[in-house]
């Protein structure tokens, strides 16, 4: 009975100390938004709030391609030739930029129109949405995230909204036991409903991972009560891959999450892992309960990564392009590795293939072409030997992807987890992370997202389209690696803006969550 007692005093006192903590990273984070003259994030939501209500019709007009951006969404219209992209953001080094920006491109007149309707969403990154044919085409959109342009407050959204591509009106669903306020987490839709994965929340404070599904169906506008079973259940992430196979099981692979490794020091995991999440058949209520199945899949070995592209085409198959996987140089020193690879898997045979495809040259490069689009896993290029750190995955990567200065870029002591590629023709989209994918009848489409060298993130809007049945890319809107201004942070003036908590040198890993 002591022993209980003597326990639950310390709790209390560690409970005491936590809160403390709390109050003094509330009142340091007060400190500097005063005086950098930044307003609360609670009331700089309720400004954009008001303002989305005060738009007085809706207008729709031809525009610019989208400005540099990533963490947006980018799906096909489910019954035109047209693609729609909402959200996203711009981190330029010293602040970031948030939009709620809807962009429709028409692919035959390669024209892009912004439309702007009252009431809609609030700006945002990390959120995710679907579109659906239902009702002459609908687009379904759930959570996301706000930072202020500072990054030092972030507002996690749990809001559900519709959006007509008929009447081209916003409604905001208001259903009770929905998932809680998130981004990074993954949707998609199946049989008539919803399925919200996974996802973070940060208040750069703290933060949480999750593993939770959350289904909402689309005949009765109610959030499912659900059971969710199985053996072995995925890890808690964000920023992993979903696809909906056409008999009705949702694939998860891959992801990133944080753990405690030890005092005051996390430690980022990237996932490798594959789930399909079916109706239990043998239960007396089939049809909403749940089980996760462990899938091992066969074909090629896709390598370690997170916040990968992926879309879901007609032919049965899900696409995923780009990614990055975060090495460890030491406890502090993290770098990226970035990817470009182009993925295919068989939702029906449950099998990856890495597709290989050549700068549009010649005759004898479009046979190359052919011959290399599928690669087996024993015939997979191997990295680099060299030092390897388990996780659950192989850790073992280098920075790469193209140069944007005349200075020699940061090579990592670790070898290349992607191996070395010769040099890429500029009609191949570059390494990246978080960039936009979809499919379009028959045409894969590629825009943005994000690379990082040494202490520089650059976003992208460059454009690209991949024809399935040629394999061949085409440049929609070329790579500019100065599309926008980079401010360097090496010329701040104040130590306490640059070290006065330990969460503001988080800022930049977390955007790898989404």
């Amino acid at each position: 009975m002591g022993k209980k007692d003597k326990n639950k005093k310390k709790g209390k006192g560690a409970e005491k100390t936590a809160m403390k903590t709390d109050k003094k990273n509330a009142a340091k984070q007060k400190k500097m938004l005063e005086k950098l003259g930044e307003a609360n994030i609670t009331d700089i939501i309720h400004m954009l709030e008001v303002k989305e209500g005060r738009l007085d019709g809706i207008t729709e007009e031809v525009c610019p391609p989208p400005s540099p951006r990533s963490n947006f969404t980018l799906v096909a219209h489910p019954e035109k030739e047209e693609l729609i992209m909402f959200g996203g953001e711009l981190y330029n080094g010293a602040n970031i930029s948030v939009y709620n920006d809807l962009f429709f491109y028409n692919i035959k007149a390669n024209e892009w129109k912004a439309l702007r309707s009252p009431g809609g969403p609030t700006p945002r990154s990390g959120h995710q949405m679907v579109s659906l044919a239902s009702n002459g085409g609908e687009l379904w959109m759930f959570g996301g995230e706000h930072a202020s342009p500072s990054q030092l407050q972030f507002h996690h959204y749990r809001d559900l909204w519709k959006f007509s591509l008929k009447s081209r009106k916003w409604e905001k669903l208001s259903a009770p036991n929905g998932p809680s306020a998130r981004s990074g987490h993954r949707m998609t839709a199946s049989k008539k409903r919803l399925f919200i994965f996974g996802g973070f929340h940060d208040n750069n404070q703290s933060y949480n991972y999750f593993n939770d599904v959350h289904v909402f169906s689309l005949e009765t506008y109610q959030w499912l009560k659900v059971e969710i079973g199985g053996p072995t259940i995925p890890h808690v992430r964000s920023g992993c891959c979903i696809a909906a196979a056409p008999d009705g099981k949702v694939f998860v692979w891959g992801g990133y999450s944080r753990a405690s490794m030890k005092k005051d020091i996390d430690r980022g995991v990237t996932h490798t892992d594959m789930f399909a999440l079916t109706q239990d058949k043998n239960s007396g209520d089939g049809e909403n309960k749940y089980k996760w199945i462990a899938v091992k899949p066969g074909g090629y070995r896709p390598k370690p990564r997170s916040s990968v592209g992926c879309t879901v085409a007609a032919n049965g198959k899900a696409y995923c392009f780009g990614g990055v996987m975060d090495v460890n140089e030491d406890d502090e020193d993290v770098h990226g590795q970035f990817s470009d690879d182009l993925l295919a898997f068989d939702l029906t045979a449950q099998t990856w293939r890495l597709l290989e495809i050549l700068e549009k040259s010649s005759p004898a490069a479009k046979k190359n072409a052919k011959d290399s689009t599928d690669v087996e896993m024993g015939e997979s290029k191997a990295a680099p030997a060299g030092p390897v750190t388990t996780t659950d995955g192989i850790f073992t990567v280098t920075v790469g992807g193209p140069s944007t200065s005349g200075t020699t870029p940061y090579t990592s002591a670790i070898p290349s987890l992607f191996g070395n590629k010769p040099q890429r023709a500029t009609s191949v989209p570059s390494p990246r992370m978080n960039p936009g994918l979809c499919v379009c009848k028959g045409t894969l489409y590629v825009f943005g997202g994000l690379f990082e060298e040494d202490a520089k993130l650059m976003t992208f809007n460059d454009f690209y389209a991949l024809d399935l049945h040629k394999l061949e890319w085409k440049v929609l809107i070329p790579n500019n690696f100065k599309a926008h201004d980079w401010v360097d942070s090496d010329s701040s003036s104040s130590d306490e803006e640059t070290s006065g908590s330990d969460e503001d040198s988080s800022s930049s890993s977390d955007m790898d969550t989404d």
